[in-house]
């Protein structure tokens, strides 16, 4: 049995280690962490997925902005590698989007593969930029309100509190 939790403080250094497990080192120096440094991630999405008090899975968000409008940057998100195929990434993706709409959020911006993030609606975004070094192939949103990319256009940019 799982069980979903939004993440807490005593989460923070098994978190860390299930996301240095799953990326590459030196993951904290790509641009999209340029972003979050300094910033308070959107605590209610941040989410552990455990079974029998085992950590495995985790995704995580953090708010931004482009040209000026509020945005949701999703990610990191990882599966132990031992429990990689049995969806549990899908499943941390639908509650935590879900609860990103209840909560009023309008757009949601990440950096990933597009083939695996196309199921959950994602798209490619033309008109918005990531800090480099990112291929614009990668930077994609969705709608959590029909619309909602409508006009906003522009570099990403670390939120202001």
């Amino acid at each position: 049995m799982y069980q979903l939790e939004e993440e807490t403080e005593e989460d923070w250094w098994e978190v860390e280690a299930l996301y240095d497990l799953c990326f590459a080192p030196g993951r904290t120096a790509l641009s999209s962490y340029r972003l979050r440094e300094g910033v308070a991630k959107v605590a209610p999405l941040c989410l552990t997925l455990r079974e029998d008090g085992i950590l495995a899975a985790v995704i995580r968000y953090w708010p931004v902005t482009v040209g000026g409008r509020r945005v949701l940057l999703l990610g990191p998100v990882a599966v132990h590698p031992t429990r990689q195929g049995e969806g549990l990434g899908g499943l941390l993706m639908q509650e935590s989007l879900a609860e990103a709409r209840r909560l009023g959020w309008e757009r949601v911006l990440l950096v990933g593969d597009a083939p695996y993030y196309a199921r959950f609606g994602f798209e490619k975004l033309d008109d918005v930029v990531m800090p480099p070094p990112t291929n614009p192939d990668r930077v994609l949103g969705l709608e959590l309100v029909p619309g909602a990319w409508e006009g906003v256009t522009g570099p990403v940019e670390k939120a202001q509190d």
